[in-house]
């Protein structure tokens, strides 16, 4: 049998080319389809439900950076009155020392004076000039009532330039405290007003990610849940889980306090509020009220912060649920304790 040992070659380099030319075309086939589904995922839109999620909890944070600034700025006001009527009052205390002043040098200067001129006498010149002895005493006595007369008009001048002088410092005091009251005023009111102008873009967003979700998913989101009749304690904490638990249904507003409109602190402020109990507009605030207490102890009443930031508050129902304005879109309701978010910390208010 013949071989053809030149057709052999011939057919091992045709075959080696094409070898080579079809693992290339592998290589690259396998590569075209190895990004295509990081393209394709790319291209696909967020999930709805999930970026709805982010954006409510990106607004409820800044909802209470703004509810905390407003507080910062009545309490810088407050501080900036305070310092003015100080400064105030300090001014009126300057003026009414400066006139005790004048009027004590004036006496001063009357008794010089008269001293000078030679009223005042010492005991040898008295009983020189004296026509008798009870002249002499007489003298004495004069040179006795000038002397005190002098001595206390002394002291009351003394008295009134140290009045005068710290009431002058006193009032710059004051003045200096305004000063630096009304810059931190300006600042946090510049900071209020960035901060809010931020909170409604992101307003904006959440209820344009609400128009994306589908109709089913909004609706289990605006269902007030259970609205059924439950009994409370008795007491301050029975009184304000009471009044939250009237106001299921009411919508959800960022800054709302009422009367059936509300943000998270809003509604448990008020709550507390309604059994003559104060506490503060924040969630932070609140926060750092009463008692801390366990996941374990949870009780009717009790509020519940949520998140590092502790930009959320519900107030127990039980140990397993609590009501709360939740976000936008939703209205107050009841729900899991643990599913509304990671707990920060849980602050009991009575008992």
């Amino acid at each position: 049998m013949r071989v053809d040992l030149d057709g052999l070659v011939l057919a091992k380099g045709i075959g080696d080319v094409m070898s080579r030319k079809l693992t290339r075309g592998v290589l690259v086939t396998a590569l075209f389809f190895s990004v295509l589904p990081a393209v394709s995922f790319a291209a696909q839109p967020a999930d709805p439900a999930r970026a709805y999620a982010d954006l409510t909890a990106q607004a409820t944070k800044l909802n209470e950076e703004v509810l905390r600034a407003q507080e910062d700025l009545v309490l810088r006001r407050a501080e900036l009155e305070r310092a003015t009527a100080d400064a105030a009052a300090a001014q009126q205390i300057e003026r009414q020392a400066k006139s005790d002043e004048d009027d004590f040098r004036g006496q001063v200067d009357l008794i010089t004076q008269a001293s000078f001129e030679g009223a005042r006498f010492n005991q040898l010149s008295a009983l020189l000039v004296a026509d008798s002895q009870q002249d002499f005493l007489n003298r004495l006595e004069m040179m006795r009532v000038l002397a005190s007369d002098k001595a206390d008009s002394l002291a009351r001048l003394s008295g009134a330039v140290e009045k005068a002088r710290q009431a002058h410092q006193a009032a710059e005091n004051a003045r200096s405290r305004a000063a630096e009251a009304t810059s931190a005023a300006e600042r946090l009111k510049s900071d209020l007003d960035e901060r809010s102008r931020a909170l409604q873009v992101q307003i904006g967003e959440v209820r344009s990610a609400l128009t994306r979700l589908p109709a089913p998913v909004v609706n289990r989101l605006r269902d007030p849940g259970d609205r059924s009749r439950i009994s409370v304690p008795a007491g301050t904490a029975g009184i304000a889980l009471e009044f939250a638990l009237a106001h299921r249904g009411d919508d959800y507003q960022y800054g709302a306090a009422g009367p059936d409109r509300w943000d998270c602190a809003g509604l448990t402020m008020k709550a507390y509020a309604a059994a003559g109990y104060a506490i503060p507009r924040t969630s932070g605030g609140q926060a750092a009220v009463g008692r801390a207490v366990s996941r374990a102890d949870v009780r009717a009443g009790d509020l519940i912060i949520y998140y590092s930031s502790r930009s959320h508050v519900a107030m127990a129902v039980d140990n397993a649920r609590a009501v709360h304005a939740s976000t936008e879109g939703q209205p107050v309701k009841i729900a899991p304790i643990d599913a509304i978010g990671p707990i920060a910390v849980i602050r009991r208010i009575e008992g």
